[in-house]
């Protein structure tokens, strides 16, 4: 038995045609965000790199956020996440989230741990 695949994104606020038309209108959303990525990327506004957050700049925990939406959409839509059951869909979306929000904790901690060694330590910067 075919099953029919739901023609909406955002939660049912565009609503499709077809699958084409669908994914064209995904197609779009990913280029967006991927685009705002490009600009901030390739401007760095000043407000964004000079202000931290946890011992990293904003404009990095805005990349590591956008990223991780991009990650999730994709999955959400074209491994049809969205037509599974709700436990099932947290088991995979929710566990990378937190694993990557780990392992951004350790980089950063440990990131911090070299500067400061490099900085205050025995060691010079030597680049």
């Amino acid at each position: 038995m075919a099953h029919a695949h739901k023609l909406e994104i955002f939660r049912g606020l565009l609503k499709f045609k077809s699958n084409t038309q669908k994914i064209w209108g995904v197609l779009i959303f990913l280029s967006i965000v991927t685009a705002v990525e490009v600009v901030l990327g390739i401007f760095k506004p000043p407000s964004l790199v000079k202000t931290s957050f946890l011992d990293m700049k904003l404009l990095n925990w805005i990349f590591i956020i956008l990223t991780l939406v991009k990650a999730y959409y994709i999955a959400w839509d074209f491994m049809h996440l969205r037509d599974e059951k709700s436990s099932l869909r947290r088991a995979i979306v929710w566990t990378p989230i937190f694993l990557v929000c780990y392992l951004v904790m350790i980089l950063l901690f440990e990131a911090t741990y070299i500067y400061d060694i490099f900085k205050n330590g025995f060691f010079a910067w030597n680049f």
